[in-house]
């Protein structure tokens, strides 16, 4: 690459932070980037600052405000709703912050409602918010660590309330009355981390935010609402959806940024025939091993709990090979461990006496762990915003920083390895959510009846069709239909029955079966794939096997497990067009949007051993039919596209291969992983009668993923034919067609048609 070598002669030579992984000894380093610094633009603070915070600002010695952090506080004073969307380590705390507690102080009774998506967070941040306050505001965190008195407390004195959306939903709005001077006096509703709000649990938190809004309402309060979120495609789209109110952006950011570089890293092929690379975890470890060495302060991210703990494990490994006595200054840290745990490690980090954690994304967020120097990204983190959150933890003043991108087999990793400035130079996905899915909005209209009854005039808040929805929950006996009014019916408590992060409340119990303790729980929709007698079940790092699936009690009964396979189902799959909403042509193809059925059968599961491909034994499975309803959109193909006829029996294996490398590519244009989505594809359908492929949003109701990708389809095929073309595998590999959750067990596929096929469709384009 050209532009890192112009900038580095421009600003000089590198600092030693930037020669620790020299292409010429490390091959791994497939790119590299150096990003130059940035300067901070400021703005003078403002005139009519309460005389306290300018007091406080100055102690700390504050003399001015970034632009963007100036332009907030002008939003607020003009009493409008606005989204901060601003780099990490921008002071975006401050931008809301600062005209909250302003008021407060001006305004004695005055209240606001802290919302995070985590505890942690919660807990951080009022450590900051007493820092402002300097003790003339009540502060309260009200989360399900809370003791008794103490949530007592907050509901009497707390002025300042930091706490979650689980705790809105279940524990403030039922119990309103409570509450009732409180919600009285609301001003500010401050929402952290919009961002994570998304999918399924976006759509959840737009419905509890409704809620909320009519609950102040009821207590004469309309709040001023301001969200702070990592960039996104669709900010003040993404918040006016999670509210049901217009919202302003605030975008220009102000903040001063160092030097970064950022090295792409591609591990080495250990199988060249399969087109295997070397575990990611091992090379993240060597990465980490030589960062720790040279006393680099380091994050590293995975993905999932397991992964951080065996990255821990392997680069203490490699330390105590090299005979340095640095092990104890690393640590692994992921969700599981207890609160004072967390706490203990973050403080650690923070006071140097860590120099590296492995972590899952649950240091992504916000909590202040002070300066770092390096970042190092084991697999894609599911979104490009993402990447850069994590990549900005580090050199959060103006010193250099390193971002290390750490590739694995998966295909839309090895696409950004293979096509770098799609991952350097994209732009942020768009956040998707539904807040009108069926399966979600009508239960938490159940739960604003027992709020307090609906009422016509509550359309404001849920929508023109809330009414339509309130008589189907009244014809199912979920509520009582009065004079212009709807009421819950029994005595229930319907909020507490309502998961945020699941779109249907059936969910099956995992039970261990000699002590009888409750391991987890797993949605209904998804059970029977990974809950199936002899399934092995993978559950906060533990290992179980599932020796019996009671499906009518909706329990599984597992055991700890110690084998060295692991499972993968077969499913029976089929779709049914409900509705069409959209349609138009892309090139040779129909491009259709509406609402399907989805039918789904797990009919036989195979044993793999692990660290590999090798099928141990495939056993047969008797299990019934599934079915959802859900959003997709679905491509039609003529036969023409096909050159000869006689290749026509390859037609299933060259659309099996689409249908998965589109599937793996939809998460760059939607804020979604790869098992959000499902897909099917099939030689002739039965309702359109040509070659067809699906892909649909895999929650039932659908939450908007298939949507982006109908609005975006030439993006979506132009990077589809990349990932396929310039994959070096012959027949098909994890990197581009063949996919880690194919219930086909990926047969058949065919990658030579499959690009044919691309590649005739965009020529006509």
């Amino acid at each position: 690459m050209q532009l890192h070598r112009l900038i580095e002669r421009f600003l000089g030579v590198e600092p030693a932070l930037f020669d620790i992984f020299p292409a010429v000894r490390y091959p791994q380093v497939d790119q590299e980037l150096v990003l130059p610094a940035r300067d901070g633009r400021t703005a003078p603070l403002p005139e009519d600052l309460h005389p306290q915070l300018a007091e406080t600002l100055a102690a700390e010695g504050v003399t001015s405000l970034w632009v963007h952090q100036r332009a907030a506080w002008d939003a607020a004073k003009l009493g409008r709703n606005f989204i901060v969307t601003t780099g990490t380590a921008s002071g975006k705390s401050l931008c809301f912050n600062l005209p909250v507690i302003d008021r407060l102080l001006r305004e004695p009774n005055a209240r606001a409602l802290y919302l995070y998506p985590t505890k942690a967070l919660a807990q951080d941040q009022v450590r900051r918010l007493r820092s402002l306050a300097a003790g003339a505001v009540e502060l309260a965190v009200y989360d399900g660590d809370t003791p008794s008195e103490a949530r007592r407390l907050a509901r009497r004195r707390g002025r300042a309330l930091l706490t979650n959306p689980d705790m809105i939903s279940m524990a403030l709005l039922p119990h309103h009355e409570r509450w009732g001077d409180f919600f009285y006096n609301l001003a500010y509703v401050v929402i952290d981390e919009a961002h994570t709000y998304r999918g399924v649990f976006g759509s959840h938190i737009g419905n509890v935010l409704r809620r909320l809004r009519r609950v102040a309402a009821f207590y004469g309060a309309e709040p001023q609402f301001i969200l702070a979120s990592a960039t996104i495609g669709n900010a003040a789209e993404h918040a006016g959806r999670l509210l049901g109110l217009p919202v302003q952006p605030v975008d220009n950011d102000g903040a001063p940024g160092g030097r970064r570089k950022i090295l792409l890293w591609n591990p080495p092929l250990a199988d060249e025939q399969l087109n295997l690379r070397r575990s990611n975890s091992s090379e993240a470890a060597d990465v980490l091993a030589e960062l720790v060495r040279h006393g680099v302060r380091t994050i590293c991210f995975t993905k999932s709990r397991r992964a951080a703990e065996l990255v821990y494990q392997y680069t203490v490994d490699r330390l105590q090979e090299s005979g340095r006595r640095l092990a104890s200054r690393l640590s692994p840290y992921r969700a599981g461990y207890t609160p004072e745990q967390r706490r203990d490690i973050e403080a650690r980090l923070f006071n140097g006496e860590l120099l590296a954690v492995v972590s899952t994304n649950a240091l992504e967020l916000g909590i202040d762990v002070g300066a770092l120097d390096a970042v190092i990204t084991v697999g894609y983190p599911g979104t490009v915003a993402s990447l850069w959150q994590q990549w900005g933890r580090a050199g959060r003043a103006k010193g250099e920083s390193l971002g290390v991108f750490v590739a694995g087999n998966d295909a839309i990793e090895q696409f950004f390895i293979r096509n770098p400035d799609e991952l350097l130079g994209r732009k942020v996905e768009a956040a998707t959510i539904d807040v009108t899915n069926p399966f979600i909005h009508e239960r938490h209209l159940v739960a604003a009846a027992y709020e307090s009854p609906l009422v016509p005039a509550d359309e404001e808040y849920f929508g023109p069709g809330f009414a339509r929805a309130a008589d189907r929950l009244a014809e199912q006996g979920l509520l009582r239909r009065g004079f212009d009014t709807w009421l819950v019916a029994g005595s229930g408590y319907p909020a507490g029955d309502i998961s945020l992060r699941s779109s249907v409340p059936d969910q099956f119990t995992i039970v261990e079966g000699e002590t009888g303790d409750i391991v987890g729980t797993q949605e209904a929709e998804a059970a029977l794939s990974f809950l199936h007698p002899g399934a092995v079940y993978l559950h906060m790092g533990e290992t179980y096997l599932v020796v019996d699936l009671d499906i009518d009690g909706r329990v599984a009964v597992v055991r700890r497990f110690f084998d060295s396979y692991y499972t993968h189902p077969r499913k029976e799959s089929s779709t049914e067009i409900v509705t069409e909403e959209l349609q138009t042509t892309f090139g040779p193809l129909g491009l259709h949007l509406g609402t399907i059925m989805v039918t789904s059968q797990v009919v036989a599961f195979q044993k793999k051993r692990l660290g590999g491909d090798e099928v141990l034994s495939t056993e047969e499975l008797d299990m019934p039919a599934q079915h959802f309803v859900t959003e997709g959109l679905w491509f039609t193909l003529p036969l023409d596209l096909l050159p000869h006829e006689r290749e026509l029996p390859r037609l299933p294996g060259a659309l099996h291969a689409m249908e998965h490398a589109l599937i793996a590519l939809l998460p760059l244009l939607a804020m979604c992983d790869r098992w959000d989505v499902g897909g099917l594809s099939t030689s002739v359908h039965p309702q359109t009668e040509r070659p067809t492929i699906f892909v649909y949003d895999g929650h039932p109701g659908g939450v908007g993923i298939a949507r982006q990708g109908f609005a975006r389809v030439g993006q979506w095929l132009h990077d589809t034919q990349a990932l396929v073309r310039d994959c070096t595998c012959e027949s098909g590999c994890p990197s581009c067609i063949q996919s880690p959750k194919c219930g086909n067990w990926n047969e058949p596929l065919d990658k030579e048609l499959a690009l044919r096929l691309l590649d005739a469709v965009l020529s006509c384009v």
